[in-house]
């Protein structure tokens, strides 16, 4: 475990939490321990595969790249419409598909 790492709180219990994060496992913690703020891991199925998620200046597939990310690196999510959100990463910010992204459920809208 590591400051900042999304997890999906999947059962409540008293103040315990039981999370999953993006590679399946699960386990009991205290909410004293989460935060509320909301990260996501950049596409964590491609890890070790080679492949770069793009870090876009608008949230359309032809916008201008601001990063290149690679699949497993943790960002903080500003905010997600339903398709795209909008995410900071080292100090770079720019949107990214939703569904490159570990941490928004498909469809999710929100801001932070």
């Amino acid at each position: 475990m590591k400051a900042g790492l999304p997890m999906e709180v999947i059962q409540e219990f008293d103040t315990w939490r039981r999370v999953r994060d993006a590679d399946g496992s699960e386990g009991w913690i205290n909410q004293s321990l989460l935060s509320g703020r909301r990260t996501a891991i950049v596409a964590p199925w491609q890890r070790g595969k080679g492949g770069r998620i793009n870090l876009l200046d608008d949230p359309n597939k032809d916008a201008n790249v601001v990063a290149i990310i690679e699949p497993g690196v943790i960002g903080s999510i500003k905010k997600c419409d339903g398709q795209w959100c909008e995410m900071t990463f080292d100090g770079h910010t720019g949107w990214m598909a939703q569904s490159q992204v570990w941490g928004a459920y498909p469809g999710e809208k929100f801001k932070n």
